[in-house]
């Protein structure tokens, strides 16, 4: 077994993520630029261009989604978009939910997690909007405005990072979002958003099959890392390799 893949990466001065990157590159690479775009907890994009591939988190996906949802559904998540679906997007609060939080506007390399957006973090922004409105979204409204949140921060980081992309592959949950798809194209004006199903792979396969292909990396003595997507010193050979 081949586990601990972060830790050489973080080691060498790098975030220890995203990883996938590497991967998105060596399976779905093609003539035209286009994007991977992973949308699980947190958001990651891979910019690939040409020969070259830049990689990073964008900020959250499902995850302040998820918790809302917890909170008023019975459902651990927004199962098909339905709460979302049920909302209007409240525009004081997604420009608020943009311009407080300084991170989105870090250079790359970068990555985040729920170290960062979490309850707390939500709530603070509720906090702040009904201050400054004198109001409370209805809790449909709330989740149709994270599905903007996310579909914004994802658009932000693609157009400042690769503004000639044509293509937006998608996987991970959230790609069974049509909500959250939806949101993304809009905010993608003549970007093909669609599945990585598109090209060949299920959008809820591709993480399994990247991290199986980084121990692969181990075990051929490879580097499995991206230093100018992580920010460590140079290439490491990921991971440790625990017998059976």
């Amino acid at each position: 077994m081949v586990a601990d893949l972060r830790s050489r990466d973080v080691a060498a001065g790098g975030h220890g993520a995203p990883l996938a990157p590497a991967f998105h590159h060596a399976v779905f690479a093609g003539p035209t630029p286009r994007v991977v775009l992973n949308l699980g907890g947190i958001a990651n994009v891979s910019l690939l261009e040409g020969g070259g591939v830049l990689g990073l988190d964008t900020g959250p996906a499902n995850v302040l989604m998820d918790l809302w949802a917890a909170r008023h559904t019975d459902q651990p998540y927004d199962r098909d978009g339905a709460l979302a679906a049920r909302g209007t997007v409240d525009g004081e609060l997604l420009e608020l939910l943009v311009a407080s939080e300084p991170w989105l506007a870090l250079p790359p390399p970068k990555s985040t997690g729920r170290d960062l957006f979490h309850a707390e973090w939500l709530d603070d922004r509720l906090a702040r909007h009904r201050s400054a409105t004198g109001r409370a979204p209805e809790a449909a409204d709330v989740q149709a405005t994270l599905a903007a949140y996310t579909a914004r921060t994802v658009a932000d980081a693609i157009r400042r990072h690769a503004p000639g992309i044509t293509e937006c592959y998608v996987c991970g949950g959230g790609a069974a979002n049509p909500v959250l798809l939806a949101a993304i194209a809009a905010e993608l004006p003549g970007v093909v958003v669609a599945s990585t199903a598109e090209l060949g792979i299920p959008p809820q396969q591709v993480e399994a099959l990247a991290f199986a292909w980084l121990a692969r990396t181990h075990v051929e003595g490879l580097s499995g890392n991206l230093p100018a997507v992580t920010g460590a010193r140079g290439p490491r050979i990921l991971g440790a390799y625990y017998p059976a």
